[in-house]
């Protein structure tokens, strides 16, 4: 298509295989987007395409990810408000046919549907960090630091020192959105001794977040980086190699069959169909 759409805070370009978003950088656009950027969204991520009434004369043009695609809807795990939402675009309402037109450009290219095999949509890049309450949290790629500030952290996060955590011990992440009561960014382990405490203020695979800490345009992106990166560590599962049998075995074990079968204890079809089995073990 290669056409653009241009709304409030964010414009599509709508090309034959993904839609290219760009957030706008103004004030009144969503902090959220505006770290976010650009994101390019495969069409093979999208699930389907609604255009519903928006609020004072808009309509709103949204896109639903398949799950499992993005890691940022992935780590937001529902959390995050409308206005934040990276998949909604509002048009003025005069604009209604002109999206639908677009939507149902959309809707003729989705070919997949149910969750994802694997991430389809890039994530945010690194290095990330951000100051949380208790802590300040970063993130090479490779590792992720927690490093303690005194005026914030708990007595257990001081005894046990600031922390490292390699991606490869890690299992997943695990985000309350610091918009809600109690918000933090858990890690969350892969072989730990011993259960992680269930107090992420106790926890040293946590940071809490507090008001004007740890925001969600910051730690949004870090743990959706952090659960890319794990994703990307997990071992492939070994697929066994196929038995090859002994050729003179098999050999054998054929001439044995045409006895059989010259005897007449094994039918026409029967010795058909064994002896390709036999083969196919090759």
């Amino acid at each position: 298509m290669g056409d653009v759409l241009a709304g409030f805070h964010a414009a599509w370009e709508f090309e034959s295989d993904s839609v290219l978003i760009r957030y706008e950088r103004g004030i009144r656009t969503p902090k959220l987007l505006q770290v976010l950027g650009e994101r390019r969204i495969p069409l093979e991520a999208v699930a389907g395409v609604t255009l519903t009434p928006g609020r004072r004369g808009t309509v709103v043009l949204r896109m639903e990810p398949r799950p499992g695609a993005d890691p940022l809807m992935e780590a937001a795990a529902g959390q995050l408000k409308e206005s934040g939402d990276p998949y909604r675009l509002v048009l003025p309402a005069e604009r209604d046919v002109l999206a639908e037109y677009y939507a149902e450009e959309v809707r003729a290219r989705l070919t997949a549907s149910g969750p994802a095999e694997r991430y389809l949509v890039a994530a945010p890049e690194v290095p990330l960090q951000f100051k949380a309450y208790d802590g300040k949290a970063s993130f090479d790629g490779r590792t992720v630091r927690f490093r303690w500030f005194w005026t914030g952290a708990s007595t257990a996060k001081w005894k046990a020192g600031d922390q490292s955590f390699a991606v490869a011990g890690l299992s997943g992440v695990e985000w309350r959105s610091p918009e809600l009561f109690e918000g933090y960014l858990r890690l969350l382990r892969r072989d730990a001794a011993e259960a992680q405490p269930a107090s992420p203020d106790q926890d040293p695979a946590a940071v809490v977040f507090g008001l004007g800490y740890g925001a969600v345009h910051e730690s949004l992106p870090f743990a959706a980086a952090v659960l890319a990166a794990v994703r990307q560590a997990q071992p492939v599962p070994a697929v066994p190699a196929a038995v090859r049998r002994d050729p003179a075995d098999i050999a054998e074990r054929i001439r044995h069959l045409g006895e059989l079968h010259r005897a007449g204890l094994v039918t026409d079809e029967e010795f058909s169909v064994k002896k390709a089995e036999l083969l196919a073990e090759l």
